[in-house]
């Protein structure tokens, strides 16, 4: 290894964000061997082993057969295994995090890594980039007391932002997804309501007689077209929150009418920036403290429901197309 290097062997757990591109299949290293030297490749300082858990789920467009997936990014828990030369030798034993490919071993510098609580179980600490962006859409929203808010999309991202936003003392809080299963888990998670797309326009738009419409709406669904629900769904000065990654898809978004005379504010929120308003006084080891608690809150590893060995991904990836309904989290073991 070289100076300032260490080895880490990922015992315990890890949750793959998953990239996907067009290209993947014919780009990317197939089997452990060379997705161990693309990592060594790319990340020359830090030299890790991942016996972790890969989610899945996030990634059903995948399973749709839009996109081949890469293994350029993830994210992973485990323990430091060996360190070298220039290194502290407290991180030898070290539990952390980090995102790095999908693979048994890669290569990180230490300051890629992040070290876990030592009150956060592996499973949880999985969920930490989820809970990030979580924490992120809420900051961007800005809910406020007494506010209707609706969540479109009861994915991961979705349920914890769900739950998060059930500490506020809002006056409604709306989920809204296609699948029953999710709806169920949102109203535990603390959705005052939840309903299917079909079925919520009515309700939130006659709830008031004096200003109808939600006061806030996140559109974190995947699905391009959620964004007409979601103007339906507003009322005057409504905020509309995407924090959907679409990738190519696109979708004809009516934005004259009554959406054009009710001044929406339409906005986007990315967590790999701060937002502007925020910037002054949040960073992202502060925003990363702050989802550690909300973990520590919501104990995010509730919402795994399957677990499989990566050598099992295409059946995986075949049943969330076939029956998304049945899974939630999806994670592959190594």
């Amino acid at each position: 290894m070289n100076k300032k290097t260490i080895k880490l062997s990922l015992s315990s757990l890890s949750l793959a964000i998953l990239s996907v591109a067009a290209h993947a299949q014919s780009t990317q290293p197939t089997g452990l061997a060379a997705a161990v030297q693309q990592a060594i490749n790319n990340n020359p300082d830090v030299t890790a082993r991942l016996n972790a858990l890969r989610a899945a789920a996030n990634e059903v467009d995948v399973a749709r057969g839009q996109y081949l997936p890469s293994v350029d990014l993830s994210a992973s828990v485990g323990i430091v295994q060996q360190i070298g030369e220039g290194v502290d030798p407290d991180w030898a034993g070290k539990r952390v995090f980090s995102f790095q490919p999908h693979a048994s071993h890669f290569l990180a510098t230490p300051a890629s890594v992040i070290v876990l609580p030592d009150d956060i179980e592996p499973e949880a600490a999985v969920f930490l980039a989820n809970m990030e962006t979580a924490v992120n859409l809420v900051q961007d929203g800005a809910p406020a007391i007494g506010e209707r808010i609706a969540v479109l999309g009861q994915g991961v991202v979705g349920l914890l932002l769900t739950s998060l936003l059930s500490r506020f003392p809002l006056a409604d809080l709306t989920a809204v997804d296609g699948v029953a299963a999710r709806r169920a888990q949102a109203l535990r998670a603390g959705a005052r309501q939840a309903f299917a797309p079909e079925a919520v326009a009515a309700s939130l738009q006659h709830q008031s007689s004096i200003c109808s419409g939600a006061d806030l709406i996140y559109e974190v669904s995947g699905v391009p077209e959620a964004l007409n629900l979601a103007v339906s769904l507003s009322g005057y000065s409504s905020r509309i929150v995407i924090g959907s990654w679409y990738g190519n898809k696109s979708a004809v978004v009516p934005l004259g009418g009554e959406a054009h005379r009710n001044r929406l504010h339409i906005s986007t929120s990315q967590v790999s920036t701060i937002a502007p308003q925020l910037s002054g006084r949040w960073d992202k080891a502060r925003r990363f403290e702050l989802a550690w608690e909300m973990i520590r809150q919501t104990r995010p590893q509730q919402l795994i429901t399957h677990r499989a060995p990566l050598h099992d991904a295409a059946a995986l990836y075949k049943l969330l197309h076939e029956a998304p309904g049945d899974v939630l989290q999806a994670i592959f073991r190594f």
